[in-house]
């Protein structure tokens, strides 16, 4: 998949566990443990703010777009 999730590099440069962002942003640690893993099919908009509000960061810095060596322009 060319988006590559990168929550958990911004969790570990702010020093912060998912257990802690999960209970900030009001889900459960479970899908924030899908989101590290990539394993959504989507994030709401309203839930990435509060991930980069809560760990002062751009959007970028979460989601990375990286091309398939498969993938035909």
């Amino acid at each position: 998949m060319p988006i590559i999730v990168n929550l958990d590099v911004m969790l570990a440069k702010r020093k912060m566990r998912s257990r802690d962002l999960a209970a900030q942003i009001g889900i459960a640690e479970q899908n924030v443990s899908l989101l590290k893993s990539g394993k959504v099919k989507g994030v709401r908009f309203d839930t990435l703010e509060k991930i980069c509000e809560i760990l002062q960061c751009q959007p970028g810095d979460i989601l990375e777009y990286r091309p398939d060596d498969t993938t035909t322009p």
